[in-house]
């Protein structure tokens, strides 16, 4: 009896693992998207809805956000992630937190940035989708 309460444990606990750890990857994966870019990546990365916040209050679309990224105006020479946390809410919603620090050259001027992140996302079909991020500078 006890083995099989051992193993229920052991599955619940990996069945919450791997949806933290599928979060993990896509936001890796949206963080070598931003230092290059390209279309089809980043549309396949995050929700049509995308609300994208910058730390100086700029918002975009999903489209803006991409047309930025894709034009060199929004240009990220380096990312670096840390502190990150990962809470899901639910079965399809994911809150991530993080520190972001970074190189960049945005509209030709070298710039740095040290940021506060939260991203929301949500997982749609089989993929996680990025919906909203909303900076703010540390």
């Amino acid at each position: 009896m006890k083995g099989i309460l051992f193993l229920l444990i052991l599955c619940y606990n990996f069945s919450l693992a791997q949806p933290e750890k599928e979060v993990g990857i896509a936001v890796e994966k949206l963080r070598l998207a931003m230092i290059d870019p390209t279309l089809k990546g980043l549309k396949s990365m995050t929700s049509m809805d995308l609300s994208y916040g910058h730390s100086s209050g700029l918002m975009e679309t999903q489209s803006e956000f991409i047309e930025a990224l894709l034009s060199g105006k929004s240009d990220f020479k380096s990312i670096v992630l840390s502190d990150q946390s990962i809470l899901l809410t639910g079965k399809n919603i994911a809150l991530v937190r993080h520190k972001l620090k970074g190189e960049t050259f945005n509209a030709g001027v070298v710039g740095a940035i040290n940021l506060g992140v939260l991203l929301v996302w949500s997982k749609e079909k089989r993929d996680w989708k990025l919906v909203a991020r909303q900076a703010f500078k540390l």
